[in-house]
């Protein structure tokens, strides 16, 4: 009896450290780490963060959860308390991560049913609707009246409640810096022939084009109101065939005269319904919490962030600098340097806890890399009070320091962070590349919209940003050490300040895409990725430019400029490039669930 239980025991036993080996290899063992900052342990962090097995740490994937669980665990094992929701560390919200044709997608063309996705296929920023009306072509889809050009497809069509088929591209789609170019787009004549009255809108290819244009996500777009639709050579070359007119002959007349050509397409009859639906994605904030034991000043709080997402394994319109390429990307330094930078500085702050006059609040973003997701969540579903927070610091690619120096930007966005940095590098061997700007390519950005004073630390980039090599050989450990330590000094002095950092602005808020070439400002900072129907408004960048003179406020929807409706950033814009210095428009905005219309002079 007493042999089979001794043999029982050493069983379990050899299957407990083996199932905690299998834990520490695969989901990163907790050994007994020091409270002070350790090359060993940064790499520990690297390397369990970097590995293949979190295949790039995607956002939303099982590798990502490992993450969060890994980053989790750690700050439970340092004595830190919860800082997401219900009283957990994690903050958890949904990302629209593609797009995909769902089972209810139909076009007859005179009678000939079509295939989607093989004989044409809707375009992601089309209505989800049905539509049965008859078709006319109208050209290039242009409507310009410029001084260099003059071109409109519709001025002698009658497109109301039509479908309008439309050739892509433009007579010069080589042309990089062409005229054409801000028309160009489908988006943009999408919102052409939108305005003209038409009820959906088809794209037809030039030769060059043999295949459909490929259904993918892009951020930011809102639905067009209408159906838009990309359709395949065939079904075009047959669309055309009784009207004297094919692709061919179209193009090379319209590139040849640069003038419009327009017909309506007579005895046809175009009947679509399109289906598509958003797929999303789980993704999750980490957020822990050092709560000062200072009665005066525990409510105020410095928020230490890093993110910990990547690219997953590449691909287009991931980021990837090798976008034709599926591999995993590793991120040692983008940014699994900045998310060991955290976990360490989280231990070391903890075990001074007891000194700090302000509270720390530490948080792991998500979804960085899809457009600063995770820290745009935050600021709208804050867990603290916004104005709690002092200063906003962030750690985003610290792990390749070369040189001897570090680069911190935001330092404009408050008058003691400058003489603050400057006396403390003087104890290291470092020297600093200073930046007053404080919106940047990273998550402070985000925190500096919201009149919150950020600093930014970071080592450049390098060859193998945003590529599959990007790997943990490759970070400067003895670097990043004097880094983190150095970043240690600041968070402390802040944190035992008699008065909090006061505010200055330092540069814009807001990073417009070069989408299109426009000869006026509004003076305002557009938000990006919002729900509502129209353009919200982040704040005023300029309180002397046309949108604050005229009244318009941070928090207000922009509905319409000139007339013309306005669904999301891109369509505002588009509306912008065909304004004028001098011009007195219309705008229609929302504010506090009421309409009302400013007249805005540019």
């Amino acid at each position: 009896m007493n042999n089979n239980r001794q043999t029982l025991f050493i069983f379990f036993l050899i299957l407990g450290l083996g199932l905690a080996m299998y834990w520490g290899k695969h989901q990163g063992q907790l050994p007994n780490t020091s409270p002070e900052i350790l090359p060993s342990e940064i790499m520990n962090h690297i390397r369990f963060l970097s590995d293949d097995v979190r295949s790039g740490r995607y956002p939303g994937t099982l590798e990502s959860r490992s993450v969060v669980s890994y980053i989790i665990r750690y700050f439970r094992s340092f004595g830190i308390r919860p800082g997401g929701e219900n009283g957990s560390f994690v903050q958890s919200f949904d990302i629209v991560d593609g797009i995909e044709l769902g089972k209810h997608n139909e076009m007859v063309i005179g009678g000939d049913s079509l295939l989607p996705g093989e004989d044409y296929i809707p375009l992601s920023f089309s209505n989800n609707q049905k539509l049965t009306a008859p078709a006319v072509f109208a050209g290039y889809g242009f409507s310009a009246n410029e001084k260099n050009l003059k071109w409109n497809d519709y001025e002698k069509l009658d497109v109301s409640g039509k479908w309008v088929v439309v050739m892509r591209h433009s007579p010069e789609r080589e042309k990089r810096h062409s005229i054409y170019a801000p028309y160009a787009s489908m988006h943009k004549k999408m919102l052409t022939a939108r305005d003209n009255g038409a009820a959906g809108i088809i794209f037809i290819s030039q030769l060059e084009d043999a295949t459909l244009y490929p259904l993918q996500y892009i951020s930011g777009y809102a639905k067009a109101g209408i159906p838009a639709i990309h359709l395949g050579n065939k079904a075009s070359d047959k669309l055309l065939i009784n009207s004297n007119w094919s692709r061919e002959k179209i193009q090379q007349t319209m590139n040849r005269t640069l003038k419009s050509i327009s017909f309506k397409i007579e005895n046809i009859t175009i009947s679509s319904r399109v289906d598509l639906i958003e797929t999303k994605i789980r993704a999750a904030n980490v957020i822990g919490e050092i709560r000062s034991g200072n009665r005066e000043y525990r409510d105020e709080y410095l928020v230490l962030g890093a993110h910990f997402d990547h690219l997953g394994l590449g691909g287009p319109r991931s980021g990837s600098r090798i976008p034709g390429m599926s591999a995993i990307h590793n991120g040692a330094d983008d940014n699994s340097s900045g998310t060991a930078g955290l976990l360490e500085l989280a231990h070391k702050i903890m075990s001074q806890k007891s000194h700090l006059k302000r509270s720390i609040l530490l948080i792991a973003f998500d979804a960085e890399e899809k457009g600063l997701l995770g820290s745009k969540h935050f600021i709208d579903h804050p867990t603290i009070k916004l104005e709690n927070i002092t200063a906003m610091i962030n750690l985003d690619m610290i792990g390749r320091l070369k040189d001897s120096t570090l680069n911190v930007g935001g330092v404009g966005t408050s008058p003691i962070f400058e003489p603050l940095l400057d006396s403390l590098i003087l104890s290291t061997s470092m020297k600093l590349n200073k930046s007053n700007a404080g919106f940047g390519p990273s998550d402070h950005a985000s925190f500096y919209k919201k009149d919150i004073p950020v600093l930014f630390f970071n080592t450049g980039t390098h060859e193998e940003y945003h590529t599959p090599e990007d790997k943990w050989k490759l970070i400067n450990l003895r670097g990043e050490t004097e880094i983190l330590n150095y970043v240690h000094q600041v968070i402390y002095e802040l944190c035992r300040l008699p008065e909090k950092p006061l505010y200055t602005p330092a540069g814009p808020k807001e990073q417009i895409r070069n989408y299109q070439t426009s000869n006026v400002k509004f003076g305002i900072m557009p938000a990006y990725g919002g729900s509502e129907n129209g353009l919200k408004i982040d704040g005023i960048s300029d309180p002397d430019g046309a949108a604050a003179k005229a009244g318009i406020k941070k928090g207000d929807l922009i509905k319409s400029i000139n007339g013309k409706s306005i669904n999301d950033i891109y369509e505002y814009m588009d509306r912008l490039g065909e304004l004028e210095p001098g011009m007195n428009i219309p705008v229609q905005i929302e504010r506090n669930g009421n309409i009302i219309k400013i007249s805005v002079t540019l």
